[in-house]
């Protein structure tokens, strides 16, 4: 089993908000416990990397983008109990704004799908609250816009 199903600490993880031309850069995760849901890439910190390291690396990884992180814009807990309230999985993530470098979004690694999404294509995408939220915050999306989430 992962380490990261029922953990015996938190796991440190990153998000990347990156927008370019006025699109976001979103993943369709292919893991739970989001799995089929629209975020920012990201994934685990590994031993000994930065957070705009981990977040670069990700970035690449998932979505063949390449980015240069800079400063932290956002972070919160995801908790996950199973049916008796063990904790499935447990991550503290720091979302960092990055910068497009170059390339175009293709699923790899563990992503569904990747692509740019605009305001008016939310309506239509399962998105993750997290991801909801830190896209309000910085202005993306239109404050009454409809939208999907999980």
């Amino acid at each position: 089993m992962s380490p990261r199903v029922y953990p015996a600490a938190p796991v440190s993880a990153v998000g990347a908000l990156v927008v370019h031309d006025g699109a976001v850069l979103l993943v369709r995760r292919g893991r739970a416990p989001s799995r089929g849901v629209w975020a920012v890439p990201g994934g685990r910190v590994e031993l000994g990397e930065t957070l705009a390291e981990a977040a670069e690396r990700e970035v690449h990884e998932e979505t063949g983008v390449r980015v240069r992180a800079g400063e932290p814009v956002w972070s919160f807990d995801s908790v996950v109990r199973d049916a008796e309230g063990r904790i499935t999985f447990h991550y503290v993530i720091v979302d960092l704004l990055a910068d497009y470098v170059s390339g175009e979004p293709r699923a790899r690694d563990d992503a569904l799908e990747a692509r740019w999404a605009r305001p008016e294509d939310f309506p239509g995408l399962t998105v993750s609250p997290p991801t909801l939220e830190l896209l309000d915050r910085i202005g993306f999306l239109p404050p009454a816009g409809p939208r999907t989430s999980p």
